[in-house]
C-alpha cells in the first residue's frame, strides 16, 4: 500500500487569488517511511502576502528564479502517481491544487485523499487538532518547525498518520516486505508436540529441594 503524506506553502489565502509556491511530500509503503521525498519550489507570478512571509519564510527573492508551476508540475505528477494523498486539513491543499492544475489545462486530480485533521477530530474528540498539537500529544520532535516548511511539515503529518492510525506496531504489521522483515519481532513458541523430559541430574536435584522443603516426595 502506497501513500503520500504531502503539505502546500502558498502566498496567501484564497486559491482564486492565491497561488502554490512550495509542494512537499513524502511517500508511506504500508505506512512506513520509504525514505523518499519531494520537495519543489514554484514561482508564483505575484508577491507573496507579508502575513504568509511570517508563516512559512518564504520570500519573493527565493522563489522568483523557481520555475512556473505549469512548467514543473511533471515533478509532482511523477511523484504522486495515483495513490493515495494524506494532508492535513486538506480541503485547503487540495483547492490550491484543483486552482493550479486548471491553470495549468490540467484535468483536476482523482488521487483517494486522506484529511488528517478529520481523522484527528474522530480519534482525539475534545482536544487541539492543529498539527503542533497533535505532535506534542504523540511526542514527535517539532525542534526543527520554526516555521511551516512543505517537506517538513509532510515529514512530522507522516509521523502524526502513522500514530492516528494505530502507530508503528500497527504499521509493521502491515508491512510484509522483505526488506522490512527485520523490523518486526516474532516469538516461537515450542511445538506442544513436543515432551521434554528432565534429566537424572534436574531430578536429583528436585528431590534434594523437597526433602530440604519437608514436601512430600511425589511421584515423578
Amino acid at each position: 500500500m502506497r501513500e503520500i503524506v504531502f503539505d502546500t506553502e502558498t502566498t496567501g489565502f484564497g486559491a482564486e487569488d492565491h497561488r502554490i509556491i512550495a509542494f512537499g511530500a513524502v511517500e508511506l509503503i504500508n505506512r512506513l517511511p520509504s525514505g523518499r521525498t519531494i520537495q519543489v519550489f514554484f514561482n508564483p507570478e505575484r508577491p507573496i502576502d507579508p502575513g504568509a512571509i511570517r508563516v512559512h519564510g518564504i520570500t519573493d527573492d527565493q522563489v522568483k528564479h523557481a520555475p512556473r508551476f505549469a512548467d514543473a508540475v511533471h515533478e509532482l505528477l511523477t511523484f504522486i502517481g495515483e495513490d493515495t494523498l494524506v494532508a492535513h486539513n486538506a480541503d485547503f491543499d487540495m483547492g490550491f491544487l484543483a486552482a493550479e492544475f486548471t491553470r495549468a489545462g490540467l484535468p483536476t486530480l482523482t488521487n483517494p485523499v486522506v484529511d488528517t485533521l478529520q481523522l484527528a477530530r474522530q480519534r482525539l474528540p475534545g482536544q487541539r487538532h492543529g498539527l503542533d498539537a497533535l505532535c506534542r500529544h504523540y511526542g514527535i520532535d517539532l525542534s526543527a518547525r520554526t516555521h511551516h516548511g512543505a517537506l517538513l511539515d509532510a515529514q512530522l503529518l507522516a509521523d502524526v498518520y502513522v500514530e492516528l492510525m494505530g502507530g508503528l506496531q500497527s504499521a509493521m504489521q502491515l508491512d510484509s516486505s522483505p526488506s522490512r522483515s527485520q523490523l518486526v519481532q516474532t516469538t516461537h513458541v515450542a511445538d506442544p508436540g513436543v515432551v521434554l523430559m528432565p534429566t537424572k541430574a534436574e531430578l536429583a536435584a528436585l528431590h534434594a529441594l523437597r526433602a530440604h522443603l519437608k514436601l512430600p516426595n511425589w511421584p515423578t
